[in-house]
């Protein structure tokens, strides 16, 4: 019995109730007391509410510029990507415009004998009988196979 005499008893129901009556003249002297302090201050914040919202909705207005034009996905960012979107699609059409001449190239040495004479002329040097083929020098270049060499 010695061992559950330690354990401190808990007040009952009444005896709480009667500390709270006996403490409230204290907590209510500290509560006013406070609110005595913090009056001035609040009379302030009350009284420049309206310049205490503005400069608020200003900031807030300024901080979203700032996020709208040099943020992750701004306009700044915007515009570049745009001027390098237009400058591929500039790229994209003269490839196009090479690619499709090349195909046309590609289609008349397949089926026009005049073409592909002309390349034989133009990469070979090859000449028709009477004709003479005039190479500047800056272009003369050995043959490749080495067979005059032998």
């Amino acid at each position: 019995m010695k061992r559950f005499s330690s354990i401190p008893r808990l007040p009952s129901a009444e005896e709480g109730l009667r500390a709270v009556v006996n403490h409230a003249p204290q907590a209510e002297a500290f509560a006013a007391t406070w609110i005595e302090r913090a009056r001035p201050f609040l009379m302030q914040v009350y009284i420049l509410r309206r310049r205490i919202a503005t400069i608020t909705v200003a900031l807030l207005a300024g901080s979203l510029f700032v996020h709208v034009m040099f943020g992750v996905n701004g306009m700044v960012v915007y515009r570049q990507k745009r001027a390098e979107y237009q400058q591929l699609q500039k790229q994209i059409g003269t490839v196009q415009q090479e690619n499709d001449r090349y195909t046309q190239q590609i289609q008349g040495l397949k089926s026009d004998q005049t073409a592909i004479e002309k390349e034989a002329r133009e990469q070979l040097g090859y000449a028709k009988p009477g004709e003479y083929v005039y190479v500047s020098p800056a272009k003369a270049s050995p043959p490749q196979n080495h067979s005059a060499k032998k």
